[in-house]
């Protein structure tokens, strides 16, 4: 009876790094294939995954380890209003930015899935060793920034910080907005501290903090000591403050109507 074919991983790490905005479309499913090389048991070559899994072809990387790397989807119908520069501009472009920005690193360029895979090796993304029972891959349990290896320019770089920030964030931010909406029935204000609003949602203050951080400079939310704004990085974890919500605006810009199809 043929063995089982390996569950393909992906490591946790990779959506908070912002990793899949500064590479090639191929960044992704590769880290898939390390991610699945570095379980357990596994012993062998990327292609040796790729074989194991997906009989040695994955159109999600372009074939196999040698497609070309892009940019973009090259079988998708091209989107006019999102590039309307059309996809050969619009790959020459990205190929101009990244190229400049790992020579301006000092790294090589790479054309194939291959190539990034030994980029990974260098920036630490992912490691190999060859031992007794055969080629072993890992991965660290946090994976590097791209801006702690690469150049980033600076909308690029608030992008990433943005976007960590928010992934950070946002579970705490759903559990206080829980507990205001659905415990305290939406109040417009209330007179609370953060170890109150902790022991609520069940979240230590320092991660309250974070949470009222993020609804007030998303404009949700206002945070006042008296009738003077209050720095919510600064308040002390017994100090009661006044908590005022804006919940259209919150609800205007967070939540998300589902409608149901009939």
């Amino acid at each position: 009876m043929p063995a089982p074919r390996r569950d393909m991983a992906m490591h946790n790490d990779w959506w908070a790094t912002g990793w899949e905005h500064v590479l090639p479309r191929q960044g992704f499913p590769l880290t898939m294939l390390i991610s699945t090389a570095s379980q357990p048991g596994f012993t062998g070559s990327l292609d040796d995954v790729l074989q194991e899994v997906l009989d040695g072809h994955w159109d999600m990387i372009g074939g196999d380890l040698d497609g070309a790397l892009t940019f973009s989807w090259p079988d998708t119908e091209w989107d006019y209003e999102e590039a309307p520069e059309g996809r050969e501009a619009f790959e020459a472009n990205h190929w101009k930015n990244f190229g400049a920005m790992l020579r301006s690193a000092g790294f090589p360029v790479p054309t194939t899935v291959r190539d990034l895979s030994e980029l990974y090796l260098t920036w630490g993304i992912a490691s190999r060793e060859e031992t007794p029972d055969g080629l072993r891959w890992s991965m660290p349990a946090v994976l590097p920034l791209p801006g702690d290896l690469l150049p980033l320019d600076a909308e690029l770089t608030a992008r990433l910080d943005r976007m960590r920030w928010s992934t950070r964030t946002g579970p705490l931010v759903d559990q206080l907005i829980s507990h205001l909406a659905d415990d305290l029935g939406e109040p417009e204000e209330i007179l609370t501290s953060l170890d109150r609003l902790a022991a609520a949602t069940g979240k230590d203050a320092d991660d309250v903090r974070l949470a009222l951080t993020e609804l007030v400079e998303s404009g949700d939310a206002r945070v006042r000591r008296g009738e003077e704004p209050a720095d919510t990085e600064r308040l002390e974890a017994h100090r009661r403050f006044r908590l005022l919500m804006d919940w259209d605006h919150l609800y205007e810009t967070r939540m998300k109507l589902s409608i149901d199809e009939t």
